[in-house]
């Protein structure tokens, strides 16, 4: 069974969702919790330029500060939550290899048509992970 989970967030409204299944499956598998979420990288170009400070910095704080309130409900260590900065998919990827994840576990909304097509974060994480991946299939908005 498995004996660390990586769970992958993007901290939105639905992570309350996915996180009555990971605290489930962890007390299923007794299973180590580690958490990740990944900022995306702002464009190259000057913010100074248009007036904005450090944006990227405020994002990285918001997540840090967002990641720990859930890491705070998982009863998850600090030491065990992992803010990125990089390309999604394979920042991802790299802390599953680092910290020995066995699985990792994301959410998905059900895509349909060009959605589809030209793929999703989670159809990303899937085909490059080392280890299962469990997609968790979020509530359709309404």
């Amino acid at each position: 069974m498995y004996k660390h989970i990586l769970l992958a967030t993007d901290l939105t409204d639905d992570t309350g969702y996915i996180l009555k299944k990971v605290r489930k499956l962890r007390d299923y598998t007794g299973a180590k919790l580690s958490l990740i979420h990944v900022v995306e990288p702002m464009p190259g170009y000057s913010y100074a330029y248009l007036g904005i400070e450090d944006i990227e910095g405020q994002l990285i704080e918001e997540s840090r500060a967002a990641l720990a309130k859930v890491g705070e409900s998982l009863e998850v260590d600090k030491k065990h939550q992992w803010i990125e900065v990089g390309p999604t998919k394979s920042k991802i990827h790299a802390v599953a290899q680092e910290i020995g994840a066995d699985l990792i576990i994301c959410g998905s909304h059900g895509r349909h048509g060009l959605s589809l097509l030209l793929g999703s974060t989670a159809n990303a994480i899937l085909h490059g992970a080392n280890c299962d991946v469990l997609v968790v299939r979020l509530p359709e908005e309404k």
